[in-house]
């Protein structure tokens, strides 16, 4: 009889773009309590510095600093990681939210290279050194399947974009996997600076109308990122998980 198989995370070595807060904090946490060594990255040496004394990994988490809009930056990521497992990115930041008329182009084209071009180098330095049978997970979100009008046509393109993006990698570089974990609303940081005391109310309305009858946290999604890295048999997909956010 056939027995369901899913390899083990234990001693794995896993970089987390975007560990130092959100959702990666949340990755990062459940990872370690997997057993794997983590490497988390973010922009601020500062914020590193706290997320690991949170994690208290017992020496399995370091924090490296690097700005994904930087490709000096990231080569020197990957180099000073060497050998590793698993990649996850779940680093952003506000999206423009302009209706089409009134757009910044400038706000637009560093949106663009912090999400879609940084992924896009994280892709071309990470094959570098990593493990053969070990995966790429990058992060979308619900912008694509339910965008907010007006002013997500922008953020909605770039999110969509990542699917076929996920789709044409795990093809080139089978077998490593590559996958993208879709989340719903989730009550991260970055909530605070896009709508500031306003967040309480914003979420209360959300949560009495999507099924889930709450607003994730991010340790509700990191089972998700978890599952990717550890099924072999998982690639090119979009993983949703949203409360079903997308039905309403």
């Amino acid at each position: 009889m056939a027995t369901f198989s899913m390899t083990s995370l234990n001693g794995k070595r896993i970089i987390v773009v975007g560990g130092s807060s959100g959702i990666g904090f949340g990755v990062a946490a459940a990872a370690l309590e997997s057993g794997a060594q983590v490497v988390i990255v973010g922009r601020s040496a500062d914020k590193l510095k706290a997320a690991e004394q949170r994690l208290a990994g017992a020496g399995r988490v370091t924090g490296i600093a690097a700005d994904m809009a930087d490709e000096g930056d990231v080569a020197r990521l990957f180099d000073a990681v060497g050998a590793f497992d698993h990649l996850v990115a779940t680093a952003g930041t506000p999206p423009p939210n302009d209706p089409i008329g009134e757009t910044d182009m400038h706000f637009v084209r560093q949106f663009v290279d912090g999400k879609l071009i940084g992924t896009v180098m994280l892709a071309k330095h990470a094959v570098r050194t990593l493990n053969k049978g070990g995966s790429i997970t990058f992060t979308s979100g619900i912008n694509k399947d339910r965008p907010p009008v007006p002013g997500g046509s922008v953020v909605s393109a770039i999110a969509g974009s990542f699917t076929y993006f996920a789709r044409a990698l795990a093809l080139e570089l089978a077998p490593t996997r590559v996958n993208i974990v879709s989340p719903g609303w989730v009550d991260t940081e970055m909530w605070d600076e896009i709508v500031g005391d306003a967040k309480a109310g914003y979420f209360d309305q959300m949560g009495a109308r999507i099924p889930a009858g709450r607003v994730a946290t991010p340790a509700d999604v990191a089972p998700a990122y978890l599952y990717l890295m550890q099924s072999q048999f998982m690639t090119g997909e979009t993983l949703h998980i949203d409360g079903g956010q997308r039905l309403v």
